[in-house]
C-alpha cells in the first residue's frame, strides 16, 4: 500500500513551501475555521433578531458542525484527485457567498441553510493543511504543518473575542459581512501564491477515494492510534472550553462574554507550540513529543481544577492544556502525512473525523457532568480523557516503533 502511493507524490515536494506561502496558508486557515466559531457568542443576538426561542437557536451551532462533518467526508478527499488550487479557490469564493447569505438573512430557513453551508465549506482548512504538507520538503514538513495549524489555533480561540467586539460595534450581521470581505481578500492572496499546475496525487475515482478512507485507518495501526489520540485529546480540549463559561459567568466571578473571551487569547500559546512540535517531528522525535505533551495535558488538569480558588492557576493550566493539545495534533498530522504521501487529503479528512467525534463527545459530556458534579467533576472528566490518551501511548509506543522506522 505504501509503495503504491509514494513515488508520485514526492515529486511535488522538491521546490519546498516558501515562507510567505506558508504564512498566507496559516492566515487563510485561521479565517476559515473562525467562521465556524463566530456564532457561539452571538447566539443571544441572533435569537432576538429572528424571534427564535433559546431551545431552537442551538441549531445554528449544530447545523454548522453537521456541515463541517459532511465536508470532511465528501469534500476534503477531493484534494487527492482534483487540482487543489481550483478546489481551494472555489471553496473560498463559495464561503464568501454563504457568509453574505447569513449576514443578509431575513428568514430562519436562509439563516440555517447559510450556517450549514459555512460549515461545509470551512473544510478548506484541511485541504490547505494537506497541500502545505505536499508542497513542503520532507525535512520541513512538520514545520509547515505546524505553521498552518498555528493559524487554525488562532482562528478558533480568537473567533469568539473578535466576534464579540464586532457585534458590539455593528451588530451580529457585521461579523459575517466583514468575514465575507476578508474571505474574498484571502482568495485573492491564495490565487497569487498557489501553484498554477498541480497534478492530482492519485488517479483513483471519487467513489474509490471515499471508500479508501476507512480502510486506510483500519488496516494501518499507526493511523488508527493517531486517530485515537486525536479523539481523546480533543475530547479533553472540548471538555474544558465548553464548560468554562458556566462557572465564570456565575457568581462569584460573573464575567462578561468579552472577559471570558480574553481567556481564550491566553490559550493562543498553543499556536507557538504547533510550530515547535512540527520541528521536533522533522528531527525524528515524534513519539517522544507525543508522550511529553500528553503528560503536560494530564498535569494541566491539576491546575485547572483550582478554578474556584485561583484564576492564576487556571490561566497557567490553560496554557499547558493548549500547548499540549496542539503539539500532539501537529505531531499526529506530520506522522500520518509521511505514511501515504499520495493520500494526504483523505488522511486528514479521516483523521479529522476522530477530532470532531472527540470534540462533540467532550462538549456533551462536560455540560452534563457540570450539572451534576460541578467544576471538580469537569476537571476529573478532562483528566480521565487525558490519562486515557497517555495510557494508549504507553501501551502502543514500543509496538508501533517496531512497525516502521522513526514513526
Amino acid at each position: 500500500m505504501h509503495q503504491e502511493y509514494k513515488p508520485q507524490a514526492e515529486r511535488q515536494t522538491a521546490c519546498g513551501l516558501p515562507k510567505i506561502t506558508a504564512l498566507i496558508f496559516a492566515v487563510a486557515a485561521g479565517l476559515s475555521v473562525a467562521n465556524i466559531y463566530f456564532a457561539q457568542p452571538l447566539l443571544d443576538s441572533i435569537a432576538q433578531d429572528f424571534g427564535i426561542s433559546p431551545a431552537v437557536i442551538g441549531l445554528v451551532i449544530t447545523l454548522t458542525q453537521i456541515g463541517y462533518g459532511i465536508g470532511l467526508i465528501f469534500i476534503v478527499p477531493l484534494g487527492d484527485i482534483v487540482d487543489r488550487r481550483r478546489l481551494i479557490v472555489g471553496q473560498g469564493i463559495l464561503s464568501a457567498v454563504a457568509l453574505v447569505f447569513v449576514a443578509t438573512a431575513r428568514t430562519e430557513a436562509v439563516l440555517f441553510t447559510g450556517m450549514a453551508a459555512i460549515g461545509l465549506l470551512a473544510v478548506v482548512v484541511q485541504v490547505l493543511v494537506a497541500f502545505a504538507a505536499t508542497m513542503a520538503t520532507p525535512t520541513e514538513r512538520g514545520k509547515a504543518v505546524g505553521m498552518v495549524t498555528s493559524g487554525v489555533v488562532t482562528g478558533i480561540l480568537g473567533a469568539r473575542f473578535i466576534a464579540g467586539l464586532l457585534a458590539d460595534w455593528g451588530g451580529w450581521r457585521a461579523v459575517y459581512m466583514a468575514s465575507a470581505v476578508l474571505t474574498l481578500v484571502m482568495v485573492g492572496a491564495l490565487m497569487r501564491v498557489l501553484p498554477r499546475q498541480v497534478s492530482p496525487s492519485s488517479g483513483d475515482s471519487y467513489l474509490a477515494t471515499l471508500k479508501s478512507v476507512p480502510s486506510l485507518f483500519l488496516r494501518d495501526q499507526i493511523l488508527l492510534v493517531r486517530g485515537i489520540f486525536a479523539l481523546l485529546i480533543f475530547a479533553a480540549f472540548s471538555t474544558f472550553w465548553t464548560a468554562l463559561v458556566l462557572p465564570l459567568s456565575a457568581p462569584p466571578f460573573s464575567y462578561s462574554h468579552t472577559q471570558i473571551g480574553l481567556i481564550g487569547l491566553v490559550g493562543m500559546a498553543g499556536a507557538f507550540a504547533a510550530t515547535g512540535a512540527g520541528r521536533f517531528v522533522d528531527r525524528g522525535f515524534g513519539q517522544w513529543t507525543t508522550g511529553f505533551s500528553l503528560i503536560l495535558l494530564l498535569l494541566s488538569w491539576g491546575l485547572i481544577a483550582l478554578l474556584p480558588l485561583s484564576i492564576t492557576a487556571l490561566l497557567i493550566g490553560v496554557v499547558l492544556l493548549d500547548v499540549a493539545v496542539q503539539a500532539v495534533h501537529v505531531t499526529n498530522q506530520s506522522i500520518i502525512f509521511d505514511l501515504y504521501p499520495a493520500a494526504r487529503s483523505r488522511l486528514v479528512g479521516g483523521y479529522m473525523v476522530f477530532y470532531s467525534t472527540g470534540s462533540a463527545g467532550g462538549a456533551i459530556a462536560s455540560t452534563a457532568v457540570y450539572a451534576s458534579a460541578g467544576w471538580s467533576g469537569v476537571s476529573m472528566l478532562g483528566a480521565a480523557f487525558s490519562a486515557s490518551a497517555l495510557l494508549v501511548w504507553v501501551f502502543t509506543r514500543g509496538r508501533l516503533s517496531k512497525a516502521r522506522p522513526n514513526p
